[in-house]
């Protein structure tokens, strides 16, 4: 009777999210949380108890579905997503989307494991665990997340160099983080900061989306010379 009941929770949280999820979609996801409870005993991949990671680990991440959506046009990207942990919100985003290739990188080589079981046994060829220093990936990424990994500025200090271009930062925060974006570097530029409301939870939520400023004429200009 809980399975039923969670994925009634589920799929009304994602109703309220304004999310399309196929059975297969929610399977997965409830599978996806059961394989986070199971190694969580032995790996510590999150402090969070089973009991709330429906609403603290799933419907958190999928909040972020439909402005990710609202970014990409739903073309076909390449996501990183950084100190992503037990892969949060880069395995949901993977579930979610199939169009979208997510990396989630870690420096802990227990969490990038766990990424790569999970996307085995879920099936998920969209989705990577990845060991290693994100300063050390050269991408280029069309989005690069984080959920509670950093400070805006090392957040786009140590991740600067994988993004692409023309791509984007998606950083998901609770308040308003006002300081950090005022302590930004010249090499990031913020266009838009989302409220985002998580279906049974209070706490407030936003996604800070970042881009690299666009390069001066001059620059361009000196560069061909």
């Amino acid at each position: 009777m809980a399975v039923i009941d969670t994925a009634a929770r589920l799929q009304a949280a994602a109703g309220q999210l304004q999310l399309a999820l196929t059975e297969q979609q929610v399977e997965q996801l409830l599978a996806y949380q059961q394989l986070i409870a199971k190694w969580n005993k032995v790996y510590n991949l999150t402090a969070v108890r089973p009991d709330e990671m429906l609403v603290q680990h799933l419907f958190d991440s999928l909040a972020v579905v439909n402005p990710l959506r609202g970014q990409t046009g739903g073309r076909v990207v390449r996501l990183l997503d950084v100190g992503s942990g037990a892969g949060l919100p880069g395995a949901v985003i993977a579930i979610c989307c199939p169009e979208v290739q997510v990396d989630c990188v870690d420096t802990v080589g227990k969490k990038a494991a766990f990424v790569q079981q999970a996307a085995a046994q879920l099936r998920l060829p969209n989705l990577r665990g990845v060991h290693d220093r994100v300063e050390n990936l050269a991408g280029p990424y069309d989005v690069i997340s984080s959920r509670a990994f950093a400070s805006l500025p090392d957040f786009v200090a140590w991740s600067g160099g994988a993004l692409a271009e023309q791509g984007v930062w998606l950083a998901m925060k609770g308040k308003v983080p006002t300081e950090e974006i005022a302590e930004l570097p010249a090499a990031a530029e913020v266009f838009h900061v989302e409220q985002l409301s998580v279906p049974e939870l209070s706490a407030e939520r936003c996604i800070v989306w970042m881009r690299k400023p666009p390069r001066e004429e001059s620059d361009t200009g000196s560069a061909k010379a």
